[in-house]
């Protein structure tokens, strides 16, 4: 089992241009690596809106006659989505589409509310009725709740925000605007890019606005409200200020490589957790190998800082899905055999370095590990690009069990025989808090050490809201 994305989201507001929805398919295209499990474009065209989201790869769900049934519209957002909250299937999939007296809403969510539990009995106790097991519908309720009292809608989103609690970066699309928030810590990244047309967009990560031709302009502030409409752009800033607390596994792990995050590279960020794991955890080797994708880069720095060859050491298979969506143990197992092949050329006989970002469960590092001794290496010294995880996640990484995390059971040394490694060495919390040299933010560490940014739940299950639909 390794470590599960969040989601990703995009949005776009062109002044003229009314084919959005190709622009939202290729953005999503680009994010596929934050969510496999479903995805969704809703398109704007002068306040009507048509909207498509179901359970399945970008690829899956949009066909060239889905898109063409989106039609044209100068607004339009969209959504890939791997489930923090709520369960994997087509209700839960967003953006979430919401009309009431005041107009229609489409939200697309990055992150994971701490109070959504909370905020949702508060509304149910209110005659809420809830269609979806997510806390992107929780969202909603508020922004709803809030657009009844006030002027506008982004007035509305700027007084939701002092009762929404954790990790959020929404795009949210009224009749007449597109509007993108990230919440005062700044947890999940959101940057704004423009296109040559004048149209504006707001992505996930800056490799969305690669693959539409769109010009970084820069990250939004943790806390900032920016609202695009006919009259331009406008930022409202009443909830910045905050230390900002970026999770700092968008670099270890979560981010593509050829993203900028808060004016550091993914790569270089990689890079660097590779040179640290050598200077912390030097290892006698021949080879130096990275799991595809998120550990090739720290292999490659761990390879040039300690003049160990870098050497190619697994093939992949890019038609096998994500390991962690498969449900069962027997699965997940049968996928990485699928997935990975070790290349006997490069490490037979050798004494191998393994690079990978982390250890969850432990199973799956021992499968690698397995693949590489069947190839025929002779010794296997791991090493992790990031501290052991020791405590859950609230803010959007699925890490939400002590008791599926192998270091909270185990020593370093034992989980090092349990994977059948002959030496195991993890990132220090220091070190991995100094990957990312130069970016103009702070982090959250909080699932390796237990010091969280905000108060965070300490009895609500992840999973309440499964076990209040199932009875």
């Amino acid at each position: 089992m390794g470590v599960h994305e969040e989601c990703g989201v995009f949005g776009v507001f062109s002044p003229e241009n009314t084919d959005t929805a190709e622009l939202a398919y290729a953005a999503l295209f680009a994010l596929q690596h934050r969510g496999q499990e479903s995805c969704g474009i809703v398109v704007n065209d002068r306040g009507i809106f048509s909207h498509h989201k179901d359970v399945g790869l970008v690829q899956e769900v949009f066909s060239a006659d889905k898109l063409e049934q989106l039609g044209q519209g100068n607004i339009s957002i969209g959504h890939v989505r791997y489930s923090t909250t709520g369960a994997n299937n087509r209700v839960n999939a967003q953006p979430l589409v919401v009309r009431h007296i005041k107009g229609p809403l489409a939200i697309a969510h990055n992150g994971n509310l701490v109070n959504a539990h909370m905020l949702r009995e508060r509304y149910e106790l209110r005659g809420a009725i809830f269609q979806s097991t997510n806390d992107t519908e929780v969202i909603s309720y508020c922004l709803t709740e809030h657009r009844l009292r006030k002027d506008s809608i982004e007035r509305a989103v700027e007084h939701a925000m002092y009762d929404l609690k954790g990790a959020y970066s929404l795009v949210i699309m009224s009749a007449q605007k597109l509007i993108a928030a990230r919440d005062p810590n700044g947890f999940r990244p959101l940057v704004m890019g423009s296109l040559p047309d004048g149209s504006t967009v707001f992505a996930s990560e800056t490799c969305a606005l690669d693959a539409i031709g769109a010009k970084f302009e820069r990250d939004l502030l943790p806390g900032e409200i920016i609202v695009a409409d006919k009259e331009g752009l406008r930022s409202i800033r009443t909830h910045c200020g905050r230390k900002s607390t970026m999770c700092v596994f968008e670099y270890v792990y979560f981010a593509r490589p050829d993203s900028v995050i808060e004016g550091c590279s993914v790569h270089k960020a990689r890079l660097r957790a590779g040179e640290l794991l050598w200077e912390e955890h030097p290892a006698e080797a021949d080879v130096v190998v990275g799991v595809p994708d998120s550990g090739l880069d720290a292999a490659l720095g761990f390879a040039h800082a300690s003049g160990i060859p870098y050497g190619v050491g697994f093939i992949k298979n890019r038609y096998v899905g994500r390991t962690f969506i498969q449900p069962s143990q027997k699965q997940r197992m049968n996928s990485v055999r699928l997935k990975l092949n070790a290349v006997r050329e490069t490490v037979e006989g050798k004494r191998v370095v393994l690079i990978d970002d982390s250890i969850v469960r432990g199973t799956t590092s021992a499968r690698i590990v397995k693949l590489l001794r069947d190839a025929g290496a002779k010794e296997i010294h791991f090493r992790v690009s990031c501290p052991p995880f020791t405590n859950p996640c609230y803010f959007g990484t699925d890490i939400d069990s002590k008791e599926h995390l192998i270091a909270c059971r185990m020593t370093v040394p034992e989980i090092c025989e349990t994977i059948g490694a002959d030496s195991l060495g993890y990132l220090s919390v220091e070190g991995v808090r100094s990957i990312a040299q130069g970016a103009g933010c702070g982090f959250c560490t909080g699932c390796f050490t237990g010091d969280y940014p905000i108060a965070v739940p300490t009895e609500q299950p992840k999973d309440k809201f499964e076990m209040k639909i199932g009875g």
